[in-house]
């Protein structure tokens, strides 16, 4: 089945459009001639993510809350929910607010978008809920017991999107992230990813520290495969594929040592101080899954999916767009 790469002539919403992986989304889409309507808090995110958007008329942007539902109630095509507070240790440290914005929010704009008859309601989850499932690579129908309050919303989420599918028809998709990264990733602050905050401590010469001992590892996801992950979910015409859950990740698993090797590789070349930079090591973090690694197979068999980035041409250009940032800052 062939399946057109981009969407285009559309009105989509997109939900977490301040933040990293929305404000990415928004700029393709607009790049693709849709009309698109950003709804943002900046709980999380940030007005400079869609300062260069503001001048495009396509651009609607609307500073609301989805725990508000009022502000959830748009009349689009397709809505690409993205708005979460995220972080595993953020959510253990106030797990109440991550239950009203990931649970509450998300019901709020699952519901007002199936009132709106959005053609399409597609929506970020994450790898966390396969908690502590240890067999690899992970399969989306055999998820394990949560580790964190993160974890549990992200699963009721997806339970929530299921029970809307078989109750009301409403149609759904789910894509099960694996820490992805990319430009405009917030490299500051207790709850920065991993990638962004060890390039920024390279940059500036400072130790980036490794929670365990760098043996723990990840499937890394380029934000451009991601996106293309989110466009074939809104044109999917297969029926088998909708009201389904994807992992969209590249499907290689990298450790953390690797990656801190990689990344001294790539940065040296802009400045060859950073080879020498030392990297230190603590305590693990709690609510960590040990070892993440996606099968793919489902996402590509029912969806098309093909990611074409790999981690270290991601990496490349994630750096280029920080040293800019960062150098110049």
């Amino acid at each position: 089945m062939v399946i057109k790469r981009k969407i285009s002539g559309s009105r989509v919403l997109v939900t977490g459009a301040a933040g990293f992986i929305g404000s990415n989304l928004v700029e393709d889409l607009l790049e693709n001639d849709n009309e698109v309507v950003g709804l943002d808090n900046f709980a999380t995110g940030f007005k400079s993510n869609i300062d260069l958007f503001n001048a495009d008329r396509a651009f609607t942007f609307i500073e609301g809350d989805i725990r508000n539902v009022r502000d959830c109630e748009k009349a689009v095509d397709y809505v690409l929910h993205q708005a979460a507070l995220g972080s595993v240790p953020r959510s253990i440290k106030n797990p109440i607010t991550t239950n009203e914005v990931n649970i509450n929010g998300f019901l709020n704009m699952l519901s007002a978008s199936k009132e709106a008859k959005v053609k399409r309601f597609v929506f970020a989850t994450s790898s966390s809920v396969y908690g502590d499932e240890q067999r690899l690579p992970k399969v989306e129908a055999k998820i394990g017991k949560p580790l964190s309050p993160y974890a549990i919303t992200k699963v009721v989420g997806e339970q929530y999107a299921k029970v809307y599918g078989d109750l009301y028809g409403f149609e759904t998709i789910g894509l099960r992230y694996f820490n992805v990264f990319g430009k405009r990733q917030d490299p500051d602050g207790d709850y920065a990813a991993a990638i962004p905050k060890f390039i920024r401590h390279f940059i500036q010469h400072d130790s980036p520290t490794i929670h365990g001992d760098g043996t723990q590892s990840r499937d890394f996801t380029f934000i451009d495969n991601v996106i293309h992950a989110n466009h074939i979910a809104m044109l999917s015409t297969n029926p088998v594929a909708v009201n389904e859950v994807y992992n969209v990740a590249f499907g290689e698993s990298t450790n953390l040592n690797e990656l801190i090797e990689i990344l001294q590789g790539l940065l040296s070349s802009f400045d060859p101080a950073i080879a020498n930079v030392e990297v230190k090591y603590g305590p693990e973090r709690i609510g960590d899954v040990r070892h993440s690694l996606a099968s793919i197979v489902k996402a590509e068999t029912l969806l098309g999916y093909r990611p074409e980035i790999d981690l270290k041409v991601g990496l490349e250009r994630a750096i280029n767009w920080y040293w800019d940032k960062l150098t110049q800052s």
